[in-house]
């Protein structure tokens, strides 16, 4: 292999899109990729027809890939289809009672007030004005940005105060209630908190901007399922002359000093060296430290912070009819609420009445399984790796109950094919402690205090994913790799 300008460890979602932003820089780019697809998460399986999406099944903010088509020349709908969802999500709770969350404001004020009321349904637009207000001062100041310091918070100064001013630092909880008075609007637009790895009692309400990237900008879905993104980009980023290597695994990085300094190239698990004085490394961030460049020390929020609550996902091949009036996204809403947040983040228990993900792609893209037939992602949220389970024994039990509560809700349980995935399969793919969304966004794991996109012992080395700024998310693990190229641009600049 030609030395390149920057050699790219991982074809997943960050580096995807860092690979088109450095493309569109004018950078030569050759893509490293372990697997035999791209994605890396967001990869794909196919078992007896059946078709899965291995990892996110929620998207949202298109016009953050948009950018990445956008940087290296291509026209998205050129390379793939995009379709809003509606409803976004359908919310079944204890009692029995559904809210779709539907798309369009004066389309949700209205199933607003069938479901809860007038009062609540007027209250939906004053808290949509208020996500919209988080957003605008969150997204270009402190998300789609890096940062080289907690002094960089307040420079400039005005966002931060109007930061403060809007709420956003009360809790997410207690700012939905100053808007929500009916417990089931409150459960809806702040259970993405679990998404930065908190409890809605927990977070801050700086992260209803999560909410708003789904419940005002809208939720959708690719023609193809969600591995269709990556495919897609790597498409546009190969037609731009980036290069793609699968079934490459990097074993280290080679630093100057050898434990460290200036980056000067990868080594291949089949001892082949690649030359090169840039690298954007999207493997999970202290697996890279600790096996990517061992002789450096990782840093201290990512060896001792706290880590995000893992998943077990259940893939399914099923025969049978479906639920009537079953979403694309179906959210059941366990009786429980505050304990099961602190069985699963305290006590590192299982959730004793959770609340379960049921994605249902085949409502919008059937050919992801023979006809007649679906494919179910059922998800629950557990405690990763440092919880008090044994997978080994917790394993068969687990599957039981999801069982159990598909059943019970109505969906099919004549089951074809299966794939389960638990927190030590989510380790074995390379992902600290089990865990698929890394560190929690706590206040000082966020941001510029989050693990940091370089290090000044290798000059040349860049992170992106989730491990680094800005956070979990495919939106934001797509600004990670923007930003890691915009990190390379300053490198060569000096």
């Amino acid at each position: 292999m030609a030395d390149v300008d920057v050699v790219v460890i991982g074809a997943g979602f960050a580096g995807l899109s860092a690979a088109c932003h450095l493309r569109g820089m004018g950078r030569s780019v050759l893509v490293l990729e372990a697997g035999d697809l791209p994605g890396g998460r967001a990869g794909s399986a196919t078992i007896d027809g059946y078709r899965f999406d291995t990892g996110p099944t929620v998207l949202t903010m298109p016009e953050i890939i948009e950018e990445c088509f956008t940087a290296v020349g291509a026209d998205m709908a050129s390379y793939l289809d995009l379709r809003r969802i509606d409803p976004m999500y359908r919310s079944c709770f204890a009692d029995g009672s559904v809210i779709r969350l539907r798309q369009g404001h004066d389309a949700m004020r209205e199933e607003i007030r069938a479901a809860c009321g007038d009062r609540e349904a007027a209250a939906f637009t004053e808290f949509c004005a208020w996500l919209a207000e988080l957003y605008e001062l969150e997204m270009p100041n402190f998300i789609d940005r890096n940062m080289d310091s907690p002094l960089t918070l307040l420079n400039p100064i005005g966002p931060a105060i109007a930061l403060v001013r809007s709420g956003g630092f009360r809790r997410l909880e207690r700012a939905v209630k100053r808007y929500f008075s009916d417990e089931r609007l409150v459960r809806m637009f702040s259970f993405q908190a679990l998404y930065a790895g908190l409890a809605p009692q927990q977070a801050l309400a700086i992260y209803a901007v999560i909410t708003y990237m789904d419940s005002v900008n809208g939720v959708f879905t690719a023609r193809g399922g969600m591995h269709a993104v990556p495919v897609a980009l790597e498409a546009a980023a190969t037609a731009a002359g980036v290069k793609f290597e699968y079934g490459q695994r990097v074993e280290s990085i080679l630093l100057a000093h050898g434990s460290e300094g200036s980056v000067r190239g990868v080594r291949l698990h089949n001892g082949e060296v690649i030359e090169t004085s840039r690298v954007v490394c999207t493997t999970d961030l202290p697996v890279a430290y600790r096996t990517l460049v061992p002789g450096i020390a990782m840093p201290r929020q990512a060896r001792r912070g706290t880590y995000s609550p893992s998943a077990l996902v259940w893939h399914l091949g099923v025969r049978g009819e479906l639920p009537e009036g079953v979403a694309h996204h179906n959210i059941h809403f366990g009786r429980e609420w505050a304990s099961s947040f602190d069985a699963l983040l305290d006590q590192g228990r299982r959730m004793p009445d959770p609340s379960i993900l049921i994605t249902v792609p085949t409502v919008d893209e059937p050919s992801m399984a023979p006809p007649d037939r679906h494919v179910l992602f059922v998800l629950e949220p557990v405690p990763n790796l440092d919880g008090r389970i044994d997978w080994t024994t917790e394993r068969g039990p687990a599957r039981e109950r999801l069982l159990g509560i598909i059943d019970r809700a109505g969906y099919p349980t004549d089951i074809e094919v299966e794939m389960l995935v638990d927190p030590v399969d989510w380790q074995a793919q390379g992902l600290e402690r089990g865990s698929p969304f890394s560190l929690s966004h706590r206040f000082f794991q966020t941001g510029p205090f989050r693990p940091a996109n370089t290090t000044r012992r290798a000059p040349g080395l860049v992170f992106a994913g989730s491990g680094t700024v800005p956070g979990v998310g495919v939106p934001m693990v797509l600004i990670s790799g923007k930003l890691a190229a915009q990190r390379v641009a300053e490198m060569d600049a000096r």
